[in-house]
């Protein structure tokens, strides 16, 4: 069975895409087999042929440099540019719990780490009609421990600590705290880190600045966050 880290975010554009692809890029640099997962993605654009291309997962290969097929990243490709659930009721092809362990299943024969991607903050809905699907069910579908990426500016204290505590109250184990769009020796971000480690309990294992192409931290420690 595969180990593997669920990325999430305190919301919508945090960076969790980018934070995704710079952990599988360490993580394949230091010469571990892995994979990307995630379950639903919206706003998506199409190609000369109309079909449509999953935009984050072709971000993350690109930069990580993983090998990895697209087809195999993501069952549940939207085109609008909302919340999956919204965009399966628009578009029709709601997201079905049995094709998402489906797939994931097919990764874990092949891949000995999987890096998976929320859509969305934590309490994005992926379906939301006869039958209701919230990210968190995902995860614990999985059974990945999480790390939550949020971003280091005004807001992040508050955004951090209610995001902890909802995940804790439905019981998502949390391994770390990634800050992206960090500016070392600014008052307020570095105050940021230290206040959210302080009314969390939970490290910052990584601060990412503006276009860095590389976290610092291992894969070694990446892989051991997986666990």
């Amino acid at each position: 069975m595969s180990k593997g880290l669920f990325i999430t975010g305190t919301g919508t554009d945090t960076g969790k895409t980018y934070i995704t692809a710079l952990l599988l890029k360490k993580l394949n640099e230091s010469g571990y087999s892995c994979a990307y997962y995630k379950a639903a993605m919206s706003g998506n654009e199409r190609d000369s042929n109309g079909d449509l291309i999953p935009g984050d997962a072709l971000n993350v290969r690109t930069v990580s440099g993983i090998n990895q097929p697209l087809a195999e990243m993501c069952p549940y490709i939207y085109e609008t540019a909302v919340s999956p659930h919204l965009a399966s009721r628009i578009e029709g092809s709601p997201l079905d719990m049995e094709t998402v362990k489906e797939s994931y299943s097919g990764l874990t024969s092949r891949y000995d780490y999987i890096i998976a991607e929320g859509s969305g903050g934590i309490l994005c809905p992926l379906r939301y009609d006869d039958e209701k699907i919230f990210l968190e069910d995902v995860i614990k579908m999985l059974e990945f421990p999480c790390v939550i990426v949020a971003d280091a500016g005004l807001g992040t204290i508050n955004n951090v600590v209610l995001t902890v505590h909802y995940m804790r109250s439905r019981n998502i184990h949390i391994k770390g705290i990634i800050l992206n769009h960090f500016h070392k020796d600014d008052v307020m971000e570095e105050d940021n880190k230290e206040m959210c480690e302080a009314l969390t309990g939970i490290p910052v294992i990584a601060c990412a600045g503006d276009n860095c192409t590389d976290l610092d931290i291992s894969g070694e420690y990446i892989a051991l966050l997986c666990e």
